[in-house]
């Protein structure tokens, strides 16, 4: 990685122009929208009063124009030569602080796709371990020196959309109880950050190789591997297994246990009602803006539709088509002890409030695999159910520390 006051100017340069551009962005819709409405008045007032109101129709179109057109240019350059100069007063880097690398993660789950695709300084350092807040090196001396006291048992830690490796400390400013009851079984905790608007299987893939390299450097020889996944974080886990699987790589055997918290394995509807919500809006020219706001979140929220893991549930398809999303079904590994945990906003999973919005974001049929349409194949036995509980409480909560102990052991 390159110096760290480098990365620094990058990264405030690049959140300098993003948000000016943003700003740019938004101001066009609100011209759009400003013109669909007034059109739509002026079409209503001509047929009342005839064609007399047409010069004053061309004088508010050009007023109008001319000052949507002035703001957005206005803003779009100043991000272009804002951006060059920007150099706040930081002593590190954005991402190498807390608020700085939930800024990143928020943005690029929204829209990581895109500033991926364009190689955004906000996207440089990929999926990557984390000690801290700054990345480690996957090499052997870079190992060495993050865990200096590295066992043979590995627990690996993925976050979910818009979050980064700060989420498990959710509401602690020390370890949290994960960490402390598998620290005293033996286990090394490993934090991962990744840009959680890419896709699902895109992470998944990156995911395997990064495990490759880390079984291959760790500081002494791995005897098993066990990844907790949170929301999105589950589904990539389930993706990087079945990638590495197929690849014939090294490291699956040696995955023991993955456990997924609050994961959308059957889909998020919320997701759902955003893909449907994004057509209805972009057909009426008065919302048209909103529909295309919509329309821009990113393939990794775009997955969460139905619980993608693999890429031909995505490639060549048009995002937008509102036919039945793809889910192609990846079965559970043999050999890997499976355990899911969900939560419900009341103590029943059955209550009508509970079946309708599960814990805010994730229905407890889908964090628990099994649907009247679909199973993934969990043992119901291997699952906790949290009541009175929600998405976030999953990141760290004394009962599913009490039920890790148990199921890793």
């Amino acid at each position: 990685m390159s110096n760290s006051s480098d990365v620094r100017r990058r990264e405030v340069r690049a959140l300098s122009e993003l948000g000016l551009t943003e700003l740019g962005k938004a101001t066009d819709g609100v011209h759009r929208t400003h013109r669909a409405v007034s059109d739509r008045i002026f079409g209503v007032v001509r047929r009342g009063i005839g064609p007399a109101v047409a010069p004053v129709k061309a004088a508010h179109d050009i007023i109008a124009d001319g000052v949507y057109r002035t703001v957005s240019e206005s803003t779009r350059a100043a991000g272009r030569v804002g951006g060059r100069f920007a150099d706040l007063p930081m002593s590190s880097a954005p991402s190498s602080t807390t608020g700085g690398a939930n800024l990143i993660a928020f943005v690029n789950g929204l829209i990581g796709d895109e500033l991926d695709a364009t190689r955004s300084p906000l996207t440089d350092d990929g999926m990557t371990i984390r000690v801290a807040g700054e990345p480690v090196d996957l090499s052997s001396d870079g190992l060495a020196e993050a865990f200096p006291q590295a066992t043979g048992r590995v627990a690996l830690y993925l976050h979910g959309l818009v979050e980064t490796e700060h989420a498990w400390r959710f509401g602690q400013s020390a370890s949290t109880p994960y960490e402390h009851v598998l620290s005293l079984r033996g286990v090394t905790n490993v934090f991962l950050r990744y840009n959680t608007g890419r896709h699902i299987s895109t992470n998944g893939a990156d995911l395997a190789e990064l495990i490759d390299d880390l079984v291959r450097f760790w500081p002494v020889p791995v005897d098993e591997l066990i990844l907790i996944g949170h929301s999105m974080g589950g589904l990539v886990a389930r993706s990087a297994v079945h990638h590495g699987y197929e690849a014939w790589q090294q490291w699956v055997p040696q995955v023991r246990t993955i456990v997924t918290l609050g994961t959308p394995h059957l889909g998020a509807p919320l997701e759902g009602l955003a893909h449907r919500a994004s057509a209805a809006l972009a057909a009426v020219p008065e919302t048209e803006a909103f529909g295309r706001l919509l329309r821009r979140r990113s393939g990794g929220i775009r997955d969460l539709r139905a619980g993608s893991l693999v890429d031909q549930d995505w490639t060549g398809r048009d995002p937008d088509d509102l036919a039945a999303a793809l889910a192609t079904e990846v079965p559970l590994l043999p050999g890997i002890d499976h355990y899911f945990v969900s939560a419900t906003v009341t103590r029943n999973p059955g209550n009508p409030l509970s079946r309708v919005i599960g814990d805010g974001l994730v229905l407890h049929q889908s964090a628990a695999g099994e649907s009247s349409t679909r199973t993934i194949g969990f043992d119901p036995a291997n699952g906790l159910h949290l009541g009175r509980a929600h998405h976030f409480t999953l990141l760290n909560d004394p009962r599913v520390a009490d039920r890790l102990a148990h199921w890793v052991g």
